[in-house]
């Protein structure tokens, strides 16, 4: 009689065990499904093997016309890209536009592909390393459009180009300077 007895504490017993281990696999699957998320979101892994091409046309000046020489736009300054952590090349140019506006323009540019790429325009001749961009003051000119290609970027007004005398690429995720342009004045 005291088997029978048993039985159902027994039942019981094995039924929320089966309940709790349940609730433990769910859980610990939860767990590896956000930190996946997260590092997905962190890493971009296919940031990796998508390029991202754009083609801008020169800002339009009064003239209408997209090639620079024929805008009135004047060069500023120029400098080709090196790399720094990432293969980069192209060049970089400071345009003044006829309405005074200045601009940066990539051509020829391109380099590898990260997630929240940024443009600098930072306070220093040349940026060789990473730690340089990040001791130095800098100007953020946007968002990188595409890691291949032609792209301007306007210049806020009043940046004082004798102090922000190099272009970086810059990594915000990471805190990475890809590459480099020293700009020299003309």
């Amino acid at each position: 009689m005291s088997m029978s007895s048993n039985m159902p504490s027994t039942r019981s017993y094995l039924s929320r065990l089966v309940r709790q281990r349940s609730l433990f696999i769910g859980a610990a699957i939860a767990v590896i499904v956000a930190l996946g998320a997260v590092a997905w979101y962190l890493f971009r892994p296919e940031r990796a093997f998508v390029n991202q091409t754009v083609n801008e046309r020169f800002p339009m000046s009064a003239a209408r016309s997209p090639v620079p020489a024929e805008t009135g736009a004047k060069v500023l300054a120029s400098g080709m890209f090196h790399k720094v952590a990432k293969e980069t090349k192209g060049t970089a140019t400071v345009y003044q536009l006829a309405s005074g506006k200045e601009v940066l323009r990539l051509t020829g540019f391109e380099t590898a592909n990260g997630p929240d790429l940024h443009v600098y325009l930072v306070a220093a001749r040349d940026a060789l390393d990473t730690d340089t961009v990040k001791q130095v003051d800098h100007v953020e000119l946007g968002l990188l459009k595409g890691n291949i290609g032609d792209q301007n970027y306007d210049i806020p007004e009043g940046t004082d180009l004798s102090k922000y005398q190099a272009v970086s690429i810059w990594c915000n995720r990471f805190s990475v300077n890809f590459g480099t342009a020293p700009l020299a004045t003309k």
